[in-house]
């Protein structure tokens, strides 16, 4: 803990050189469950160096992550009832607390990251950003941690009979849980910091994520197969606790507000970073990349399942992400 703050206070001072920041009056706790080089925690890192130099240092950010505060849902449970200031988070754990975000998580709904960028940063995005208070949140900011895919440890994956009777961590979301249980997977709900230890035991066979967070998560140690399905977009929202928000100025409030697109648009660069460079690291690990996979099989799999999504959230919102450019 001591180390990750004083990463922080390195950060903040690193802020503005040659300006010399006065001491904080108030030291904000900013939980998230990626390791130090997750494009979430350098995009935060940033994050913190803005606000630190736009307040005069006035207000730090101490950024703990790689689970120091929890999963991720505790950590979202803590930013709800406030004793945890803020967070960056997957959309997929917030939907657990506001049902409209798991729109976000039906698969292959998003063409590729601008069309992503397109829904979260504009009227779409911005709506469900102002609903949040409703559910006990303050939303700053939408950004992308990239396309998810799946990785095993039994055998290379390329058409949806090859993931039948796999035993898969999912995330705790009851949308993705029940898209794999429909593709014939054994979904395994588990907080990340659990799936190393787990895919190591071979508690779970595999699991699926961006390919940032499986290299950040070592998951390359301990899988053998990564097939290249981008069955899904995996969106992030920056989030502050209500009583955390309310103890700013209107002034402050503008600097988090404008520090949090900042950093959203820093993590893009780096996640698209890793992807470009991510292969041939796993690759180096010993994985398999199975890029020839028929996403159009798994889609068509799914559509029974589509016409619940439509249903569900109502065509015409599906219509618009789709549409959206």
């Amino acid at each position: 803990m001591k180390q990750l703050s004083m990463i922080a206070a390195c950060m903040m001072m690193a802020a503005a050189p040659g300006l010399a920041l006065a001491a904080p009056e108030t030291t904000l706790n900013l939980g998230y469950v990626g390791g130090p080089q997750a494009p979430e925690a350098i995009a935060m890192g940033q994050f913190a160096e803005e606000v630190a130099a736009k307040t005069g240092g006035r207000i730090a950010i101490r950024l703990q992550g790689g689970g120091a505060l929890g999963g991720d849902r505790e950590v979202v449970e803590g930013v709800q009832i406030g004793t945890v200031d803020m967070t960056v988070v997957s959309t997929s754990i917030v939907a657990n607390f506001d049902p409209e975000l798991a729109i976000f998580d039906i698969p292959f709904l998003f063409r590729d990251f601008d069309h992503a960028d397109a829904v979260l940063n504009g009227p779409i995005g911005q709506k469900i950003l102002d609903a949040l208070p409703e559910k006990g949140f303050v939303g700053l900011a939408f950004g992308g941690m990239g396309f998810r895919q799946l990785t095993n440890n039994v055998r290379p994956v390329s058409t949806p009979a090859d993931v039948t009777g796999l035993k898969i961590r999912t995330q705790q979301n009851e949308m993705h849980i029940a898209v794999w249980r429909e593709l014939g997977v054994l979904p395994t709900p588990m907080a990340i910091p659990e799936v190393y230890t787990a895919l190591q035991q071979g508690v779970v066979d595999g699991q699926e994520n961006p390919i940032g967070a499986i290299l950040n998560n070592r998951f390359g140690e301990v899988q053998k197969y990564v097939s290249l399905t981008n069955h899904a977009f995996t969106p992030l929202v920056v989030l502050i606790s209500p009583s955390t928000y309310a103890s700013l100025s209107d002034a402050d409030k503008a600097v988090f507000a404008t520090a949090a697109q900042n950093a959203m648009a820093r993590n893009r660069q780096e996640a698209e970073a890793v992807i470009g460079t991510g292969l041939e690291t796993l690759k180096s690990q010993g994985m398999t990349v199975v890029t020839d996979v028929d996403k159009k099989a798994f889609r068509a799999k799914l559509d029974g399942l589509f016409a619940a999504f439509s249903d569900k959230f109502g065509a015409d919102k599906l219509k618009a992400i789709q549409e959206a450019e």
